[in-house]
């Protein structure tokens, strides 16, 4: 989860007054947070945020603004908001110059603000929310990449294109050597680690201005002159780029409302697109895209176990700094500018619960008197268990999910029962395990130093693509077990097989297994349970070995637990 740390006097300034520390713990709940710590002697109060779908708490002003709403009940107002149809008087704009940045990094938007200097307390903190908010909501810098600038430098309208990377050259920030897009990437550190988003498109995103002064080359560097804030500085620039459209837009109402916060003036900037957008070829940043969602008096009632009024339920929402009106039983909220997290009717449900205040809620004893036991299938896998550790073998805890390249490239399969997930955080989990072996072999892998032999298994789940389930998934208990030694082969596989199914006494057959690149072909078999194939086993491939980094040979087997009860 993420953690920030607020400057002392930042921080009670946003909120209006000082607060002790056990204050701040019995209030940093409303903010969905809880203090992590008070460094007195560097006055900086350390905060961890327990909610990833709420990055408009991820800074400072975020949580003093949601503690303040909260404690007086009066809904934060800005007025800087446009919507499409506005016009600005000025000349700091933005121009889309044309459509080559579509697939590459398909939008920039940008805004400015002016009214208040910078000092080296808030240089850093707008350095530290620019961070938290590219590297968590933005998939560090991959969907969400965004530029503070020194605005007195720029000749408006600012310009954004997708440049030959060879032919386009600056000074990046932290450097005094001018060098082309690709040679950031490959000398400069930031070009080590954000270039490889788009090192492999044959043009990269850069912004300059009329005057073709390059303020940054995004999502990598800024330029070392446009680009470098300093403390004294008061007017600036702030430049959003990425794919997604409402990512972007949202970003940007919430450095506008944090930096409103703080003192600044917000500048709208109108954007002007090559190609039409789902809201038009132009549109002034801050924009206002977000809509109307509902829910039922009803629905309150039975979720929270609380008869509220619809009074109540638009009191304590306008705590959480969210507007409503009622009619008929149904509450109507209005996002707030900064916020995108209304998809379904529990979402407003739970400020509501919040906003109400989680002390009002009375605890009721259960009304149905049960009793705890294991399930069938916890005590067959616990009689499985003793028969694995008697059989020598240790046990093992693993995650269930992984990454493309542990559960479908390294074992040699095409992956097409696999299911993936739509918006993973990190590719290190954006597969659910299809299977026990791979997390067996990752443990072989790094355990080459141990005296051999390696017996190691687990019984968990495991979960893959099935047409037949209402869900077009379905997940299973598993039991994998793998032992690696020089003098492993098919006949000890089958031995432990045997030995495992004589205990939990279960009839089987063996069937041969001509098509699985995990195991050499005429290796390995299938285990037949009551005519069904309930596992596998058998020596495992040389070319899987190879991709795992495992020197000595192996065997493994995989059984559907569930399909012996």
């Amino acid at each position: 989860m993420p953690k920030i740390e607020a400057p002392e006097n930042i921080f009670y300034s946003l909120l209006g007054k000082k607060m002790s520390d056990d204050e701040l713990v019995d209030i940093f709940p409303v903010a969905k947070a809880e203090l992590d710590g008070h460094d007195t002697d560097a006055h900086v109060i350390k905060i961890e945020l327990n909610d990833t779908n709420r990055p408009d708490l991820w800074s400072a002003a975020g949580v003093a603004r949601a503690l303040k709403t909260y404690e007086t009940g009066k809904i934060p107002s800005y007025g800087f908001f446009s919507n499409a149809k506005k016009q600005l008087p000025s000349d700091e704009r933005m121009v889309v110059d044309d459509a080559s940045a579509i697939g590459i990094r398909d939008y920039s938007i940008g805004f400015a603000a002016r009214g208040r200097k910078v000092d080296e307390e808030l240089l850093v903190n707008l350095i530290q929310s620019q961070e938290k908010l590219c590297f968590n909501f933005g998939r560090k810098r991959r969907t969400i990449a965004l530029g503070i600038y020194r605005s007195d430098l720029i000749k408006y309208p600012v310009h954004y294109a997708a440049v030959d990377p060879d032919k386009t050259k600056f000074v990046p920030l932290g450097m005094t050597e001018e060098l082309s897009l690709r040679e950031i990437c490959e000398k400069h550190p930031k070009g080590r680690e954000y270039g490889y988003i788009v090192s492999d498109k044959p043009r990269f995103p850069y912004l300059y201005d009329d005057n073709n002064e390059t303020l940054s080359f995004p999502p990598v560097i800024n330029s070392a002159r446009i680009g470098a804030v300093e403390v004294g500085d008061e007017n600036l620039f702030v430049e959003l780029s990425g794919p997604i459209l409402d990512d972007l837009l949202l970003t940007a109402n919430i450095l506008c409302c944090d930096m409103a916060d703080m003192g600044y003036e917000i500048l709208p900037v109108k954007v002007e697109f090559a190609t039409d957008t789902k809201y038009g070829r132009s549109i002034t940043v801050p924009y206002y895209f977000q809509g109307e969602a509902q829910c039922s008096i009803a629905a309150v009632e039975k979720k929270l176990g609380l008869k509220l009024s619809e009074k109540e339920c638009i009191k304590a929402l306008a705590r959480m700094g969210v507007e409503a009106k009622a009619e008929k039983g149904v509450i109507t909220a209005t996002c707030p500018a900064y916020r995108n997290d209304f998809l379904h009717e529990v979402d407003i449900i739970e400020d509501i619960m919040i906003g109400h205040g989680l002390m009002n809620f009375a605890p009721v004893m259960p009304s149905d008197f049960t009793v705890g036991r294991l399930s069938r299938a916890e005590e067959f896998s616990r009689k499985i268990k003793d028969v694995m550790v008697g059989l020598g073998f240790q046990e093992m805890m693993y995650n269930y999910l992984g990454s493309k390249k542990e559960y479908i490239d390294r074992m040699h399969i095409d992956g097409s029962d696999c299911v993936f997930i739509a918006n993973p955080m990190s590719e290190n989990y954006e597969v659910v395990r299809p299977s026990v072996i791979p997390s067996l072999l990752e443990s072989e892998s790094v355990s080459g130093h141990a005296v051999y032999p390696h017996n190691i298994f687990e019984i968990g789940k495991i979960c893959k693509k099935d047409e037949k389930d209402v869900s077009g998934t379905v997940t299973v208990n598993s039991l994998g077990f793998l032992s690696a030694n020089n003098q492993v082969g098919y006949n000890e596989a089958s031995s432990l097989v045997n030995t495992l199914m004589y205990f939990i006494r279960k009839e089987y057959s063996l069937k041969a297994v001509e098509d699985d690149p995990r195991f050499i072909p005429g290796r390995c078999a299938s285990i037949v349970v009551d005519g069904n194939e309930v596992g596998v086993f058998g020596e495992i491939h040389p070319q899987v070995l190879e991709s795992w980094g495992c020197t000595m040979p192996a065997i493994a087997c995989e059984i559907n637990v569930d399909a012996l009860l």
